[in-house]
């Protein structure tokens, strides 16, 4: 799997609840390993709220069901940033966290530079592409490279899933609890 490529979660009635109508970007990709961050996931927490220090409010994203009491982001000043990972075009993860405070607290960066995650997505050699063989995913590319940050908000999934069009259409006004329908 490409590294900044997304995953858009196939529309299921019955889906896992970690990643139904999730969008995840695809990090970093090993013969033995995939690693990702659910971008469409807000939490009711800020970054405040775990951790200390942080003078602003930023919200906190469920990046997936791997490791979630540790903290990851992606970002898009690798400029201001040293040791970030890339992943594509103007769009890294990681680096040095004590930079990443200073930064945050003198507004030098901002929630559309940057995306704070609990846990990340990963799947084992072999397992992505099976889920992916059993339409679990579709894939798409990052159309927004270093803009992700700014353009994702919660509604992602279904503007991906018009986007698609087709079949998917329908998805895309459907209730997220079919139960309310």
């Amino acid at each position: 799997m490409k590294k900044g490529l997304l995953l858009v979660a196939e529309p299921s009635i019955c889906g896992d609840q970690n990643f139904h109508r999730s969008v995840v970007l695809i990090a970093d990709d090993k013969e033995d390993s995939t690693l990702g961050f659910i971008f469409n996931k807000p939490m009711n927490y800020k970054l405040k709220d775990v951790l200390d220090g942080v003078r602003f409010n930023f919200k906190l994203y469920f990046g997936g069901p791997v490791e979630p009491d540790n903290l990851f982001y992606v970002h898009n000043c690798p400029d201001l940033i040293e040791n970030s990972i890339p992943i594509q075009s103007g769009l890294y993860w990681g680096g040095n966290f004590s930079t990443v405070l200073t930064l945050i607290n003198s507004k030098t960066i901002t929630s559309e530079n940057i995306r704070f995650f609990l846990g990340y997505s990963g799947w084992d050699q072999g397992q992505l592409s099976k889920e992916v063989a059993a339409n679990s995913w579709v894939i798409i590319p990052n159309a927004h490279e270093n803009n992700l940050i700014a353009k994702v908000k919660k509604d992602f999934w279904r503007k991906q899933m018009v986007a698609l069009g087709g079949k998917y259409i329908l998805w895309s006004n459907a209730p997220e609890n079919p139960n309310y329908n």
